[in-house]
């Protein structure tokens, strides 16, 4: 669908796409869950949730603007949770003005929401809006607080643009570079990767998103390593400053949502503490928490027990 905001590659319009599964035999089903994924993957992860929720709601899940089959942005500096939050807006305003179309508006849309790391936060800034009126939502492995370990473990792989020569050599490469999703046979890791790949220009594969969504990553360390050349003890106040702010202004999002809310943890992950995790039970929505054995960040809903979890927390009256 089109979408207002920053420019597609080029500065032409831009277009972000989102899958759906429908299973419940009707056209508009008055239910709908939206799903995010995290910060280099792509809507196809939530393919077998899908699956298990589509007899009971309608399931769409979205590319994220630079991943899977929505456009590139123009500016690199726009792959900001802002533009994210923007978009998912204007696809929320469809789906109502949609289903509001093909029934009459006899019957209000009620609107789920599953976000998975990036997704979760985008979810979060969602959710924390009334007029957004987000019905349940579920928070994969991330909250306000988000740990410095995890951040430097995502900046060393963001960007990267590696080209395998077959699907089974990149299905090894991912899972090298993903130990902590937690176990899988060779067949849900062959159906995870297969949507993450595009025919590279040479020949070969290459990864589904734009590697230019390093730039903001890149930007901000550049700017931190150039403060801390200049004067260190300045630069450590500031980045402690700067994450105490960023910390603050995520609260604040949580402790205004309402819904009610299910908190899933990789019990190994290193980008939601435990602390942080007990902490989100104890204010704002009161999240009910479910942690996973073996699993870090992020657990990917595709084991049985994981799914289960989310399908029993949405479809509880």
């Amino acid at each position: 669908m089109p979408v207002a905001g920053p420019a597609a590659r080029g500065g032409g319009p831009r277009h972000l796409a989102w899958w759906s599964w429908n299973a419940t035999g009707q056209a508009s089903p008055a239910r709908v869950v939206v799903c995010v994924h995290g910060l280099t993957r792509q809507a196809r992860d939530f393919d077998v949730l899908a699956q298990a929720l589509a007899p009971h709601m309608m399931v769409v899940a979205v590319d994220v603007a630079g991943r899977g089959e929505s456009d590139w942005l123009d500016d690199p500096m726009a792959y900001q949770i802002p533009t994210y939050v923007a978009d998912v807006a204007q696809l929320i305003g469809h789906l109502r003005q949609r289903h509001a179309e093909r029934t009459g508006a006899a019957e209000p849309l009620a609107i789920d929401w599953v976000g998975t790391s990036m997704g979760g936060l985008i979810g979060m800034a969602i959710a924390a809006q009334p007029a957004m009126a987000i019905h349940k939502l579920v928070l994969n492995d991330v909250g306000p607080v988000i740990e410095p370990a995890s951040l430097q473990r995502i900046a060393r792989y963001i960007g990267g643009d590696p080209v395998f020569a077959s699907v089974d050599e990149a299905a090894d490469a991912l899972w090298a570079a993903s130990p902590t999703f937690g176990p899988h046979t060779r067949e849900q890791w062959l159906a995870l990767t297969r949507p993450m790949l595009r025919p590279a220009p040479g020949g070969g594969w290459r990864l589904h998103y734009d590697p230019a969504l390093a730039v903001p990553f890149r930007a901000l360390a550049q700017a931190q390593q150039a403060a801390q050349q200049a004067d260190p003890a300045a630069a450590r106040d500031a980045a402690a400053s700067a994450a105490q702010a960023s910390e603050a202004m995520l609260w604040a999002l949580y402790d205004a949502i309402t819904c009610p809310t299910l908190l899933l943890r990789g019990a190994q992950s290193d980008l939601l503490s435990r602390a942080t995790a007990e902490a989100m039970t104890q204010r704002g929505p009161r999240a009910r928490l479910v942690e996973f054995a073996g699993v870090g960040h992020a657990p990917m809903l595709v084991q049985p027990d994981q799914v289960q979890v989310v399908r029993d927390f949405l479809l509880a009256p």
